[in-house]
């Protein structure tokens, strides 16, 4: 999609800015008037705080309704023999997200959320489903081990699925996006993100994902070597990192947190694939981290390494590996809850309670 002012995921980044320091100041000072501690809540004073800059008022909106959008696509890597798992496993467990069967769907109605499900390059074709957006950039990737996974206008135009994803979530009224995702083999090319974008020795981010052997696993290190050797993909280029080694709901997913930035609406991230995705859409836009929540730290490495390079604290670890946006979606009511202790919990004056900081702090004088 373009438009007079140039591409839409142009259009997007232009419009992405950091917190607004004024309502980050109220909120923080609203914080500490609270009748608690000061600081007691820890990180979700500071998720509290993150939304009123976010959202450029004190206290923010209520994050809710929310929506799991979880992005599906096939990957030619799987062909190096990566993972045990099929490759048609990826369109069977869209059918399941979209019979309500699948974990997402359950955290979901425990959470009050909707699941939607994006078809970047599902290999097969998919029955329409009201659940269903059918944007099939391609069916499936390439082995980037031997080409490209895909063209740079291909990784381009996924980018910007996700930002029509967010944009169509945000009109319709969603106030708190959760990334999930379904392919197999997708732990790979996210390894193979991160070690481009942070710098890092592909054996040092690349896991077991659904529980390989060690000869599976010593299979997916040297398939990511070899693709990163071949193509020399450049960090400084992150679509062009994406084109070289990236997967379509790893491009999906950083256009949706492009797209939510853009909005000032929050994006809970889920694991290891949402982190990759993250530091694609950090390296197009390094504000775009404001609008970021760590839902949870995955047990595959190369989540720890990304979320430390985002600069982002997970609010939870469950040795979760699941992926479909189950530890992104466990988070909401935390996310909730931050904001409502800001916006619902009475003042020391209001409460006629007495302020021990601050009593302490009129003797002190």
């Amino acid at each position: 999609m373009t438009t007079p002012d140039g591409t839409l995921l142009d259009q997007t980044i232009s419009r992405i800015s950091g917190l607004d320091p004024d309502a980050v100041q109220a909120a923080r000072q609203r914080q500490d008037c609270l009748t608690k501690p000061r600081g007691s809540l820890g990180v979700l004073e500071d998720i509290s705080v993150q939304l009123a800059g976010l959202a450029g008022q004190c206290p923010p909106p209520l994050p809710e309704p929310a929506t799991i959008a979880v992005f599906a696509g096939d990957h030619g890597v799987h062909a190096q023999a990566v993972t045990p798992w099929p490759q048609e496993v990826t369109g069977q467990m869209v059918s399941n997200f979209l019979a309500g069967g699948a974990v997402i769907n359950a955290i979901a109605a425990e959470t009050g959320s909707r699941v939607l499900v994006v078809d970047m390059g599902v290999a097969g074709e998919l029955d329409p489903h009201p659940m269903l957006v059918s944007a099939k950039v391609r069916p499936g990737t390439a082995d980037f081990t031997v080409e490209p996974a895909m063209t740079r206008d291909e990784a381009v135009r996924a980018i910007e699925v996700g930002i029509e994803v967010a944009n169509r979530l945000i009109a319709k009224g969603t106030r708190l996006l959760v990334t999930g995702d379904m392919g197999i083999a997708n732990t790979t090319p996210s390894a193979a993100l991160i070690a481009v974008l942070t710098s890092t020795a592909p054996e040092l981010v690349t896991g077991r994902g659904t529980g390989v052997d060690d000869d599976t696993m010593a299979l997916k290190v040297a398939s990511i070597q070899r693709g990163l050797q071949l193509h020399q993909p450049d960090s400084s280029d992150p679509v062009g990192v994406l084109t070289a080694v990236g997967g379509l709901e790893q491009a999906g997913l950083a256009g949706l947190i492009l797209g939510a930035s853009a909005a000032r609406v929050p994006v809970l991230l889920d694991g290891v694939i949402a982190a990759a995705a993250a530091l694609v859409a950090q390296a197009l836009a390094p504000k775009s981290v404001s609008a970021m929540i760590a839902g949870h730290l995955s047990t595959e490495p190369g989540a720890a390494i990304a979320l430390q390079q985002l600069g982002l604290r997970p609010l939870i670890e469950l040795d979760l590996r699941l992926g479909e946006g189950s530890g992104g979606a466990l988070a909401i009511g935390m996310v909730r809850s931050a904001v409502r202790i800001l916006r619902d919990v009475a003042s020391f004056d209001s409460a006629g309670v007495v302020d021990k900081e601050a009593a302490n702090t009129e003797q002190l004088r």
